[in-house]
């Protein structure tokens, strides 16, 4: 019996780390985001970095992307940048891939 406790164990190990993995990587990929939409807004330096700490809270809101989506279409229309929801759902896929990359390394 030891032996299906020990792969249990195992299962559940790989899964919190998988799910800890994934939430790192979302959360990294938001301030990536967030960078890059600073940076569309005019936004620089602290006021940048500190925009980007707002893009990652905001992902807490609610499971899934769509809080984020909102919240920078929100705000890029607050502050007349022109940007679709496609061309930021394809941002975020690439800052997700760039994200994967840097977890990576690290």
């Amino acid at each position: 019996m030891t032996n299906i406790s020990d792969r249990e164990k195992a299962f559940e190990d790989k899964y919190h780390h998988d799910e800890e993995l994934q939430f790192k990587t979302e959360a990294r990929r938001n301030k990536l985001l967030g960078l890059w939409a600073a940076d569309l807004m005019g936004l620089t330096g602290d006021a940048a970095n500190e925009y980007a700490k707002t893009v990652v809270k905001a992902d807490l809101i609610e499971p899934g992307e769509e809080d984020v989506k909102q919240k920078v279409l929100k705000d890029f229309q607050s502050r007349n940048v022109d940007k679709s929801e496609h061309q930021l759902e394809r941002t975020m896929a690439e800052l997700m891939v760039e994200a994967k990359k840097q977890m990576m390394t690290e």
